[in-house]
């Protein structure tokens, strides 16, 4: 429980699926956290009341991510709420499913700007404002290295959050900060089901040399581990974490 304990952390789309799971196991290392939504409040006032059971402190703040002006909301609030930043997770983002030949304006737009444009400001906020020796964790796919048909436009942003992630690493090392990014493989949330037959998610479950779909924990573990001391030697790296996917 001590891990963590003195630390504020901000979690992105943490009112469900890894998120929230993220959220859940940071606070049970200790930090309190700043849980995020963008507009589902009754899940994150839920994923609050479960953080408060284990005896660490959490609010919930509404904002857009994909507006700059949201995301300097957050980290005002955050900082109004508890007086610092430590730990920054990126997790919040979309997915659009669709061949290159019906991606419109609009959707290319749209997942940019949640994706990408959201990643990168915060982690602008995070850089203007966070403690020393802070931890940011971004969030990008194993899609990226499996070519698949449909993805184009969502590879494409976890692509740039891959690279500004090093980028960053190198910018922010003498502060301390380290800048990781996390790359789940399938992973069996809500979101993941939604439009696919119990065919499709079978494939993908034995596509993992581990034969199963990843679970939120197995995420949250990961992050947990990038946003302790014990990873204070590990920065500008993408860590797969895929069950042996690709």
């Amino acid at each position: 429980m001590s891990q963590l304990t003195g630390k504020v952390a901000i979690v992105t789309g943490a009112s469900r699926g890894i998120g929230r799971a993220i959220a859940l196991k940071l606070a049970s290392n200790g930090a309190s956290i700043i849980v995020n939504y963008a507009g589902n409040s009754a899940k994150a006032q839920e994923t609050v009341e479960d953080i408060k059971k284990l005896g660490v402190t959490a609010h919930a703040v509404q904002a857009d991510v994909s507006k700059i002006s949201e995301i300097n909301k957050l980290f005002d609030q955050t900082i109004e709420q508890f007086g610092k930043i430590d730990i920054l997770v990126n997790n919040a983002g979309i997915n659009i499913y669709k061949p290159i030949t019906e991606v419109t304006e609009e959707d290319f737009d749209k997942i940019f700007d949640i994706n990408v444009k959201g990643t990168y400001f915060a982690c602008q906020q995070a850089a203007l404002r966070m403690a020393e020796s802070g931890r940011i964790i971004n969030f990008s796919s194993t899609t990226t290295v499996m070519m698949l048909p449909t993805y184009s436009a969502y590879v494409a942003t976890k692509g740039a959050i891959e690279q500004m992630t090093r980028v960053l690493a190198k910018e922010l090392g003498s502060k301390g900060i380290t800048v990781n990014v996390v790359s789940p493989g399938p992973t069996d949330t809500e979101l993941f089901r939604e439009g696919k037959s119990e065919e499709a998610i079978n494939r993908f479950a034995q596509m993992a040399a581990l034969g199963r779909l990843g679970k939120v924990q197995d995420i949250a573990d990961v992050v947990a581990f990038l946003a302790s001391d014990e990873a204070r030697w590990i920065t500008g790296q993408n860590i797969r974490v895929n069950g042996g996917i690709a």
